[in-house]
């Protein structure tokens, strides 16, 4: 529990650009070889999969203590009081946060471009060298990164609706 709190704490209040400098060019040195967009997937994946265990975490521990120990003097097991009670509760907390991560996951792409991943922003800094017109290049990217994130968030906000408690 120690190790992954510490791994979660070091990994969150890093900067994303110096963990993708970090992997471009420390994994080498440790003789593993990556091609950049593999290293680009990692970093991405450690670094939100840190916020999403916090985000869960914290989910679960909106859920009464009452409501698993209730459960477990129903005589429900460890993982049917997980599996009925605890997570369905934490469910209706965390459908917020977690959409909120998977839209900074798409902006935080972007940030790839530091180690020569050539997605969206690296390819609109392309264009822009090619046209000398860096700022309709980059008015692309935005229309495209709101094209991904605006719909996202529109169904994110569906799913917040229907997991919603009614009152």
């Amino acid at each position: 529990r120690a190790v992954a709190a510490t791994y979660v704490q070091l990994v969150r209040n890093c900067p994303l650009a110096v963990l993708f400098v970090l992997f471009f060019f420390g994994l080498p040195d440790a003789g593993l070889t990556l091609p950049t967009f593999t290293t680009a997937v990692v970093v991405l994946s450690l670094y939100t999969g840190t916020y999403v265990a916090e985000t869960v975490r914290s989910g679960i521990n909106t859920v009464a203590a009452g409501q698993a120990e209730a459960a477990r003097a129903l005589g429900l097991t460890f993982t049917q009081v997980l599996g009925l009670v605890v997570v369905p509760q934490a469910l209706r907390t965390v459908v917020s946060p977690l959409g909120s991560l998977f839209v900074a996951l798409i902006r935080n792409s972007s940030i790839a471009f530091t180690i020569g991943v050539v997605e969206l922003t690296g390819t609109m800094f392309q264009v822009g060298n090619r046209t000398a017109d860096y700022t309709n290049a980059f008015l692309v990217a935005v229309t495209a990164y709101l094209t991904l994130t605006l719909p996202s968030s529109l169904v994110i906000e569906v799913i917040e609706r229907r997991v919603a408690v009614k009152r």
